[in-house]
């Protein structure tokens, strides 16, 4: 199935989603009108503490791509994850490959039907295929700083929608669902809308809590994509999980210290 950046659902389900560069922004509105307007790259998000109030905020100062390549930057890093999720182990059997067919099946004249030379044939069931599917590798390569660049503009165009939260591992002494959809609530997220939750450490009660909810997605810096990003509508930040992000896909080229760890291969899975 062909995806188009400028129609694909991913992109234009959820209106609010923008793409800015360091001075200005793009908002995308479905079919390819948009409109431009100045503004600081920089976003202020408020802090919430477990009971909901506002305890603070927080800046999140992530480098983006240049307003004119924005979409093709987030577009080709979307692209190149999905193609790299592909195995490429569909294989079919030519007429060559098929098992049996040594024998013709009648003889050629005075039966009244077509002519046949093999029961495998691609004229028959179970006979061969003819231009199947073999076995390919899909994968194409994408650079390290390209991909980080589509992450981080990805993420600075979903602040608006965003919150920070303080750490809550250790709120949840035992697995449990409905204690967790109320503390969305008391954050203002509906639980029937998507949401992204970023954490740098999740308990196993939170996660326990938490998997049974469809529309939520429980990542860590190791299992940020962009994919998931594009396709939830609400954002959650812990305070480190922003540490993480301004430190990593900041504005600072030296983005290589302790939150560094090792990349899987850019040219395989994603």
């Amino acid at each position: 199935m062909a995806l188009s950046f400028f129609s694909s659902t991913i992109f234009l389900s959820n209106p609010n989603i923008k793409l800015h560069s360091s001075h200005q922004r793009v908002l995308l509105k479905p079919l390819t009108t948009t409109t431009i307007r100045s503004e600081a790259a920089a976003d202020t998000i408020p802090i919430l503490s477990f009971d909901g109030t506002e305890v603070g905020s927080t800046t999140l100062n992530l480098k983006s791509a240049p307003l004119d390549t924005a979409r093709a930057v987030v577009h080709r890093g979307l692209t190149t994850d999905l193609r790299n999720q592909r195995r490429g182990t569909a294989s079919t059997l030519t007429r060559a490959q098929v098992r049996g067919g040594g024998i013709k099946p009648y003889p050629q004249k005075k039966t009244g039907r077509a002519r046949q030379g093999s029961k495998r044939t691609p004229l028959r069931p179970g006979g061969g295929v003819v231009f199947g599917p073999k076995p390919k590798d899909w994968s194409v390569k994408i650079n390290k700083k390209e991909k980080r660049l589509a992450i981080s503009t990805a993420l600075s165009s979903a602040t608006e929608n965003a919150i920070v939260v303080e750490e809550f591992n250790d709120k949840f002494e035992k697995p449990k669902t409905k204690e967790f959809i109320e503390l969305m609530r008391r954050w203002g997220l509906d639980p029937k809308e998507k949401a992204l939750f970023l954490m740098t450490d999740v308990s196993d009660n939170v996660i326990l809590s938490s998997r049974n909810i469809r529309t939520l997605k429980m990542l860590t810096p190791r299992t940020l994509n962009l994919f998931d990003i594009l396709d939830s509508e609400k954002w959650v930040f812990t305070k480190s999980a922003v540490e993480f992000l301004n430190e990593r896909y900041g504005d600072d080229d030296d983005n290589d210290n302790e939150w560094e760890f090792e990349e899987e291969e850019e040219d395989g899975e994603c």
